[in-house]
């Protein structure tokens, strides 16, 4: 059976074949060849990829995401596509679930949502359970660098803490929805916010993500 991983790793590489090399995504300066570099550094290149976290590294991974990016582009969404090298720790099921899940999820819609006249798509109740458990491991980390007290609630009533502090400021959505929220795509995400207005406008202007 397939994975949500799997999936979402499949989709994001349809996504980013059809929308060719030079398409727009919602992450900030990059075009669909820059996040297909960063999905395959990502997975590939640890010894790259932990630029991200180290900041004595991200001049590494400002050159080796350059250097994939400089790749055929069709050559960079098969790599996408077929995953991780045999050996690399992605390639074992649990690790893949918990770690590109959401990732894949995530970059999917950052290609969809920036093309003009996307729609909607409709998450199972399954797949949005998943996101969920998912998001409530990883609010407080997503959240820190809210500017006020936030709180992420489900339209059932589930909520998850992401920063504690006054004002707080409720935002409500799907999982999915939510996901994209506290990884800095306020602007794109579905959802509610709800507190004082003046906390609400600085928490849609935050740098919000990991």
């Amino acid at each position: 059976m397939s994975t949500h991983a799997k999936r979402e790793r499949l989709l994001l590489a349809d996504l980013l074949e059809a929308a060719g090399p030079d398409a727009p995504t919602l992450c900030e300066g990059w075009l669909t060849r820059d996040l297909a570099a960063h999905t395959v550094v990502r997975e590939r290149r640890p010894d790259a990829a932990a630029g991200a976290l180290v900041n004595a590294l991200s001049g590494r991974l400002e050159r080796v995401q350059a250097e994939f990016a400089a790749k055929p582009y069709e050559e960079l969404v098969q790599l996408v596509r077929t995953g991780p090298p045999r050996m690399s720790p992605f390639t074992i099921k649990q690790v893949d679930e918990g770690a590109n899940t959401v990732e894949f999820y995530v970059h999917s819609e950052d290609v969809r949502r920036a093309q003009p006249g996307w729609t909607p798509r409709e998450l199972d109740p399954v797949f949005q359970d998943a996101l969920w458990t998912r998001l409530e491991k990883i609010a407080r980390v997503a959240g820190r660098k809210s500017p006020v007290g936030l709180v992420l609630r489900r339209p059932d009533g589930q909520t998850a803490v992401a920063r504690r502090g006054t004002p707080v400021v409720t935002v409500t959505g799907e999982p999915g929805e939510l996901l994209l929220f506290v990884f800095g795509r306020q602007g794109s995400a579905d959802v509610r916010v709800e507190g004082d207005k003046d906390a609400a406008a600085r928490l849609q202007d935050a740098k919000l993500g990991i």
